[in-house]
């Protein structure tokens, strides 16, 4: 298996509006995910928040990927949000048997927990990660400021999270709320992301940074220069860093993601990515009129 430095990834693998200039005008709806994880190391499963899918849905997921590639599902809003980690036992047993043949392929696996989830309620978290093996990859990305107040309820958070191995998620919103508000897409952004200090501490070994991009992507370079120091800090220690990116609508999510990592590869050697499917199917169309 590859060991990568670093594991580059976006919040989706199918966008319909990736069709030109990602995947190709002739990849189907169904390769999508193969034609992704040809190009990125991760992605981050949102799907899995919102519903938990078929069996049948998992082993295609199984089929398109390959071992070098990692998911990050987020576990269920019902257990998360709903439930706030309380009395889901069974339900996250059902969704674990039923994400089963992607085990190996996990790099994480997200509880997002929402803004009502308090520093009071850390005992919850406790209990509830007490429900998986030892070792579990594990991320944890809390919304409540009472966790960024850099206080004691800060630090108990941070401490366990080290203790026990569990990677602190970061949100770094910087960039999405410093474009204007100047259309719905940007607006409905800035709603629903939340709005919270970034904290650049890694509690395990695979520090998780989100990175919600402006929505014109030069702006995006000197908002992501804080962490042309940090990343490559974390992988000299040893760590292997997740760099999940998003935009505002994530139509130019892959080229942001690109124009990122190559900015990281000024700074620290980093494996080349693959160049984007719809740019390879032009060169083997070019190849074919040559002859």
């Amino acid at each position: 298996m590859t060991s990568l430095p670093i594991r580059l990834g976006l919040t989706m693998w199918s966008h319909n509006q990736w069709q030109q200039g990602f995947y190709g005008s002739s990849t189907k709806p169904a390769e999508r995910l193969e034609k992704y994880t040809q190009v990125f190391h991760t992605v981050e499963g949102n799907t899995t928040f919102y519903a938990t899918p078929s069996p049948q849905t998992v082993r295609n997921w199984h089929a398109a990927s390959h071992d070098d590639f990692k998911f990050t599902f987020k576990l269920p809003q019902a257990i998360t949000h709903q439930q706030m980690l309380k009395g889901c036992q069974a339900q996250l047993k059902d969704f674990m048997q039923v994400m089963s043949p992607l085990h190996e392929r996990i790099g994480q696996w997200t509880i997002q927990l929402p803004a009502a989830f308090t520093p009071a309620d850390l005992p919850t978290l406790q209990k509830f990660c007490a429900l998986f093996p030892p070792n579990f990859p594990l991320g944890v990305e809390v919304r409540h400021l009472g966790f960024f107040a850099k206080n004691d309820d800060e630090k108990r958070l941070n401490q366990w999270l080290i203790e026990s191995g569990i990677d602190r998620i970061i949100m770094d919103s910087r960039p999405v709320f410093s474009a204007e508000p100047i259309n719905d897409v940007i607006i409905d952004a800035q709603k629903k992301k939340p709005r919270v200090p970034v904290h650049a501490i890694s509690t395990a070994n695979h520090p998780m940074i989100r990175f919600i991009g402006h929505p014109e992507l030069d702006a995006n370079m000197a908002l992501f220069k804080p962490w042309l120091a940090k990343l490559p800090e974390w992988i000299r220690q040893g760590k292997q860093p997740y760099l999940m990116v998003h935009t505002p609508d994530n139509v130019l999510a892959p080229e942001l993601a690109l124009a990122l990592y190559q900015q990281l590869q000024s700074h620290i050697a980093l494996p080349d990515i693959a160049a984007f499917p719809a740019l390879s199917s032009k060169n083997d169309d070019n190849q074919l009129t040559m002859f």
